[in-house]
C-alpha cells in the first residue's frame, strides 16, 4: 500500500509473526547446536518477506540464566550468548527494515531473573533497605512468620512467595526464579524507561508488553477471594472467569503506560506497543489502549472462543465495540507460544486442520492486526513432548505438560530430524522433533499448491488485496451455524455447523478449503464479493 493510500500507522492494520528465539531456526555456533537464535531468525527473513506478513515479534532474547526461557531478564541491554551478541540484533534490524519487515521485541517489566543484580543485591541486603524495595518482600504470617505473606498462587503452580534464610518474604507470580518488581518504587519506572530508549535507539519498531496486566498489585496485598473449584493452571488462563484477583490489573498501571506512550511518541516512525493483558472482560482490555497509553492489546477472547458460530460472532462485535472509543484497533490472534495450538484445540487431526484454515481466514477478512504464531502456517499440531524432554518451569512446579508441545523447533527441509533446523543430521534439537514431520516442512508445502503454506501465501495477498484501506463499519452475525460478517462489500462466512450451507451469490475470492457443488461445506470458511 502507497503512502497516499495508508491513513493509518503501520501497525493499525499489520500482520504481524511471531518468532519464538530458540525454536526458529539455528545458526550458531556452526554447525548448530539445536537451539534457534538471532542469525537463525535473520537468515530466515526472506522466508517471512515472502509469506507476507508485514512485521515479527520476537521473544526475549536478553542475557537469562533461561529458566524460563528467556522471560527471566538479568540483563535488558544485552543479549544472551546463547542467541548472539548486540551485533546480531543490530544486523537482524538492518535485514529486516531492508526487505520492509518491522520488528518488535518483547519486554518483560512485571519481574527479572533472580540473577539480576538488582535481585542479588536485594538477597544480599537486610529487610528494609532501599535494595529489597525494589522487589515485594513481606514478612510471613504465623508463628516465626512461617507462613506466606497471603494466600496467592503463582500462574506456574504452587505458593507466589518463596522465604529467604533472614525470613522474610518475596512474591514471584511466575517462578521463583523470577521475583516481582515493585513499581510503586519510582526507580522502577526509571530504569525501564531506560531500557525502552535503548532499544529505540537502536532502531527496533515496537514492543510487545509480557504481562502488561501484573506490575501493580493491590497495596494492601490482601488475600484473594477465590471460588470453590479456583484454575491454577497455566493452560487455564483462556478459560478465566471473573475471578477476585488483587494481583492483576491494578489502575495504577495505566499511569505506566502513560509515560510510556511519550517515550515512544518521541521518536520517528510511528513507534508502537502491544500489551499482553490476561484481562477478564474486552472493556478492561480497551483500558490499555486508550489515546495516551499503549497502541493495541492482544485479543485473547477470539483465542479462547470455542467452535461455534454464535461465540464467534460474540466475540467479534464485543471487540469492536470495545476498541471503537479508543481510536485504535482490534487485534486477532489464534495460537502463541503460551497455549495450545489451535488445530489441536479444534479437534486434530484432519478436522482440526480444516476448522484451524477456516478461523484463520475468518481472522484475517476483520478489521484490525492479525497476529500469527511461527508454524501456524504448516499446520502445525501440538505435540506431545515425552516427559523426559520437557522443559517448561510449570512442568516442574504441577506435573503438568504445560507449553513445550507449541514450541517444538521448526520443520524446514528433509526427511528426519532436524529438518533443516539446525545441528548435525539425525540430532534433535532442544525440544524432539515428532518422526512424522517429512510432509508439514517448508521445502514440501512449498511445492504442494493444495498446502496449509500455500493456503496462508494466498490469504495474506487476499487480505491485502481485498481490504487494505477498508474503514467501514464492520458487523458480525449468525446465520443457523455460519458466521456471517460484512466489510469491504464482501461477505466473510464459516460454516461452523455439521452441514453444508448455501453461499451467498457473487465471486468466491478465496476459501479454506474445496467447495464442492457451490456450497460451504462444514469446517470451511470464505470470502465473497
Amino acid at each position: 500500500m502507497s503512502g497516499a493510500e495508508r491513513s493509518h500507522p503501520w501497525w493499525y492494520d499489520a500482520v504481524v509473526y511471531q518468532v519464538y528465539v530458540r525454536s526458529f531456526a539455528d545458526a550458531m555456533p556452526a554447525p548448530g547446536d539445536g537451539i534457534g537464535d538471532l542469525p537463525g531468525i535473520t537468515s530466515r527473513l526472506p522466508y517471512l518477506r515472502e509469506l507476507g506478513v508485514d512485521a515479527l515479534w520476537i521473544t526475549p532474547f536478553y542475557t537469562s540464566p533461561q529458566k524460563d526461557h528467556g522471560y527471566d531478564v538479568a540483563d535488558y541491554t544485552d543479549v544472551d550468548p546463547l542467541f548472539g551478541t548486540l551485533d546480531d540484533i543490530d544486523r537482524l534490524l538492518e535485514t529486516a527494515h531492508g526487505l520492509g519487515l518491522r520488528v518488535i521485541v518483547d519486554l518483560v517489566p512485571n519481574h527479572t531473573s533472580d540473577q539480576h543484580a538488582w535481585f542479588r543485591a536485594a538477597l544480599a541486603a537486610a529487610p528494609g533497605s532501599k535494595e529489597r524495595a525494589r522487589y515485594i518482600f513481606r514478612p510471613g504470617r504465623g508463628k516465626d512468620g512461617a507462613e506466606p505473606p497471603n494466600n496467592w498462587d503463582s500462574i506456574f503452580g504452587g505458593p507466589a512467595w518463596t522465604r529467604v534464610p533472614d525470613g522474610e518474604w518475596y512474591l514471584h507470580l511466575f517462578d521463583t526464579s523470577q521475583p516481582d518488581l515493585d513499581w510503586r518504587n519510582p526507580e522502577v519506572g526509571d530504569m525501564f524507561e531506560g531500557v525502552l530508549r535503548f532499544w529505540l535507539d537502536r532502531g527496533v519498531d515496537g514492543f510487545r508488553v509480557d504481562v502488561a496486566h501484573g506490575l501493580y498489585k493491590e497495596a494492601s496485598l490482601r488475600d484473594q477471594v477465590r471460588p470453590k473449584k479456583a484454575k491454577k493452571s497455566a493452560e487455564s488462563m483462556v478459560e478465566r472467569v471473573l475471578n477476585d484477583e488483587p494481583m492483576w490489573d491494578q489502575p495504577e498501571v495505566h499511569d505506566v503506560y502513560r509515560r510510556w506512550r511519550e517515550v515512544l511518541d518521541s521518536y520517528p516512525g510511528d513507534r508502537m506497543a502491544v500489551a499482553e493483558a490476561w484481562t477478564q472482560t474486552a472493556a478492561s482490555m480497551a483500558m490499555f489502549i486508550r489515546p495516551d497509553e499503549l497502541h493495541q492489546a492482544f485479543n485473547f477472547g477470539w483465542l479462547g472462543t470455542p467452535w461455534s458460530a454464535e461465540a464467534f460472532a460474540e466475540v467479534v462485535n464485543d471487540s469492536i465495540a470495545a476498541v471503537a472509543a479508543a481510536a485504535s484497533a482490534p487485534t486477532w490472534v489464534l495460537s502463541n507460544h503460551d497455549v495450545e495450538r489451535h488445530p489441536t484445540r479444534y479437534g486434530g487431526g484432519p478436522v482440526g486442520l480444516a476448522r484451524g484454515r477456516a478461523a484463520t481466514l475468518a481472522m484475517l477478512a476483520l478489521p484490525g492486526s492479525a497476529y500469527l504464531y511461527q508454524g501456524e502456517e504448516l499446520g502445525l499440531e501440538q505435540v506431545d513432548v515425552p516427559p523426559e524432554a520437557r522443559q517448561d518451569p510449570s512442568w516442574f512446579r504441577t506435573g503438568k505438560p504445560g507449553r513445550d508441545g507449541c514450541r517444538v523447533p521448526l520443520p524446514w527441509s528433509g526427511d528426519a530430524p532436524p529438518y533443516g533446523f539446525g545441528g548435525p543430521a539425525g540430532t534433535q534439537p532442544w525440544i524432539p522433533q515428532p518422526a512424522d514431520w517429512a510432509p508439514l516442512t517448508v521445502a514440501a508445502q512449498d511445492a504442494d499448491p493444495d498446502s496449509t503454506l500455500a493456503f496462508y501465501k494466498r490469504a495474506l495477498t487476499a487480505r491485502r488485496e481485498v481490504f487494505a484501506g477498508a474503514d467501514e463499519e464492520t458487523v458480525a452475525h449468525v446465520d443457523g451455524d455460519v458466521l456471517v460478517v460484512r466489510r469491504a462489500g464482501v461477505s466473510v462466512v464459516l460454516n461452523a455447523g455439521t452441514y453444508p450451507a448455501a453461499l451467498p451469490e457473487g465471486e468466491v475470492l478465496i476459501s479454506s478449503g474445496p467447495l464442492p457443488g457451490g456450497v460451504l461445506p462444514p469446517d470451511t470458511a470464505a470470502w465473497i464479493r
